[in-house]
């Protein structure tokens, strides 16, 4: 196979990947199983056949409604699909054929499943926290990111700090002031990206939370969905920890690079 092809291929994978993050986003946090029963319209319940299941395409040429009953199909299910596919590529672009870029593509496809629940539920399912994390631990060793030393300081300094934030939070405000899946998260976050890259995170986060959510939040008395901007922190420290983390230290603290 030609090297120019490899990104298509990349994209297919991760179309398909898209595909069944859906089905992830749409069931886990209504504690249903992945596997049974097949995909189905959410609306007339009618089993959805393969053809009407390719990723994106079967969207467009079944101008985004049901074959069965008609209705609507939303519009998250091909752009969770489209994204995805993105995030596959970008990941392959920036580390080439490496094992890093499949470690960073699982990662970030993690993230967007995470963000998608806490929006949608205010729930981040124990598949994506607990299930993200044991993946972190087990790729880090083969991987060029994070070594296994750092994977395990980074999940245990992820889940200490989120649980000190959420009890000090909760003595002040006598309320819970997080969920326990935020604090589940960081620790998934850790083992990907080490101890700097949760610190970075949680910055960041908390940075985003407060000037996206925040107006909202104190206006409505909605609770911020955290773990939407922890996803976004932890995607650019994915990315960019390196380079951020160097530019703070050598020109806000001026210690040398």
């Amino acid at each position: 196979m030609p090297d120019s092809w490899l990104p298509a291929v990349v994209a297919l994978f991760g179309l398909a990947v898209g595909s069944f993050l859906n089905v992830c986003v749409a069931r886990w946090p209504e504690e249903e199983s992945v596997v049974a029963p097949p995909s189905r319209c959410p609306r007339c319940k009618g089993r959805i056949r393969w053809y009407d299941n390719i990723p994106v395409v079967s969207y467009l040429v079944l101008r985004g409604r049901c074959r069965g009953c008609g209705e609507p199909i939303s519009i998250q299910y091909p752009l969770v699909e489209a994204a995805t596919a993105l995030l596959w590529v970008g990941a392959f672009l920036r580390y080439g054929p490496e094992f890093e870029a499949l470690r960073t593509a699982i990662f970030l496809t993690i993230l967007l499943g995470i963000a998608l629940t806490d929006a949608r539920f205010y729930i981040i399912p124990n598949e994506f926290s607990i299930g993200g994390l044991a993946l972190g631990l087990a790729l880090a060793p083969l991987s060029g990111g994070a070594t296994m030393l750092q994977s395990l300081a980074g999940a245990a300094l992820g889940f200490a700090l989120l649980w000190a934030v959420a009890t000090l939070g909760k003595f002040a405000f006598k309320k819970e002031a997080m969920g326990f899946g935020d604090i589940k998260m960081m620790a998934m976050v850790g083992a990907f990206v080490g101890p700097a890259g949760v610190l970075l995170t949680i910055f960041l986060g908390a940075f985003l939370g407060a000037v996206i959510f925040g107006p909202i939040s104190l206006k409505t008395g909605k609770l911020v969905p955290f773990g939407i901007f922890l996803a976004m922190g932890a995607a650019v420290a994915q990315g960019w920890g390196d380079v951020l983390i160097q530019w703070y230290a050598s020109t806000i603290l001026g210690l040398p690079g």
